[in-house]
């Protein structure tokens, strides 16, 4: 099994910055992808970035050019650079990797006040 660690949520005006981490232990070697996910209150849970084990990225278009994904193999995690901003952009944060089955993290919460 995986098992996910999420830190770095908070509360931040709107424009600023906030670095999402995710730690990874367990059968990290069958991790095929890992991702971040949000919820906002009232809403479905929606991709937010990906990225391959490979290290090809994928984001969700209104974080394009404002989010960035990461990965840092020798330490296991996985990183959002979230610049930019919006209100918007409050929710909980999960993060998730796939390999034979799904894990996700406890998730995070993340609050731009405007």
């Amino acid at each position: 099994q995986v098992q996910l660690v999420e830190s770095g949520g908070g509360l931040v005006q709107a424009g600023g910055s906030l670095r999402l981490s995710c730690a990874a232990s367990g059968s990290i070697l069958y991790i095929n992808r890992m991702g971040w996910y949000r919820q906002a209150p009232g809403k479905q849970r929606e991709l937010v970035a990906t990225i391959m084990v490979d290290g090809r990225t994928n984001y969700t278009d209104s974080v394009k050019g404002r989010f960035t994904i990461s990965r840092d193999i020798a330490k296991n995690t996985v990183c959002l650079q979230m610049d930019s901003l919006k209100p918007e952009d409050t929710a909980v944060y999960y993060c998730n990797a796939e390999y034979i089955y799904t894990a996700w993290g406890q998730g995070t919460q993340v609050t731009v006040s405007s």
